[in-house]
């Protein structure tokens, strides 16, 4: 299991989760909301965090322009600055991206070389998956993949190749419908793994096979 964190106190609150249980690994980093203030000292801090053999990711960072929750030059800093901190560690680097897809696409694509990329609730139109397989970015879909109206992600999560496709919950967000307007939890993982199944034509064991061995390879557990 992945756990996330989002500034320095999360981060910390991570690393001391994947401590106390074996099963549990950290991302740690700087959230695009919570980039404000972010500078040296805090790459530095990440960095340190980041060379823990219990962190298996940077992240989240990338970019937000629907909460702007930090100015977007200072978002774009922390995000690229980020990324040069995943190269260092060679760990992948876990992008958030809400309405800002074209600007976080140019930042991976100019900085991200060589680096492993996740793209985090992946919500992209269709086209976006040509250019994330090409890359080879891994696309993980959420409980937002289940809502009724979610046909188009639906259908981009169908052309995403099969080695690069990860499932997640964003606990406790976008709890997926079954249990839609509650707190999420790892456990509804399943829930968007079924649609997920359903949406590529294959049976709920194999699709849970390939998350698996896509997670192991990607993240190193």
């Amino acid at each position: 299991m992945l756990t996330v964190g989002l500034d320095e106190g999360t981060n910390a609150e991570a690393l001391a989760l994947a401590a106390e249980h074996p099963e549990v690994r950290a991302c740690v980093g700087r959230h695009p909301n919570s980039a404000t203030g972010f500078d040296d000292a805090a790459a530095a801090a990440i960095a340190e965090l980041a060379a823990d053999e219990r962190v298996a990711a940077v992240g989240e960072t990338g970019l937000d322009y629907y909460r702007d929750g930090a100015p977007r030059e200072v978002q774009r800093r922390a995000f690229e600055a980020q990324i040069e901190i995943a190269r260092e560690a060679g760990k992948p680097v876990v992008i958030h991206t809400r309405e800002a897809l074209a600007d976080t696409f140019a930042v991976l694509r100019d900085r991200a070389e060589g680096v492993s990329v996740i793209l985090h609730c992946f919500s992209g139109p269709s086209e976006s998956v040509a250019e994330a397989a090409e890359r080879r970015w891994y696309c993980s879909f959420a409980g937002n993949l289940t809502y009724p109206r979610a046909e188009a992600l639906r259908e981009a999560a169908r052309l995403v190749p099969d080695e690069l496709l990860l499932v997640e919950t964003d606990s406790p967000f976008l709890a997926p419908q079954p249990v839609r307007g509650r707190p999420n939890q790892p456990a509804n993982v399943v829930h968007t793994a079924e649609v997920l199944a359903s949406v590529r034509g294959v049976s709920y064991e194999e699709l849970a096979g390939l998350i698996e061995a896509n997670a192991e390879r990607i993240l190193r557990w």
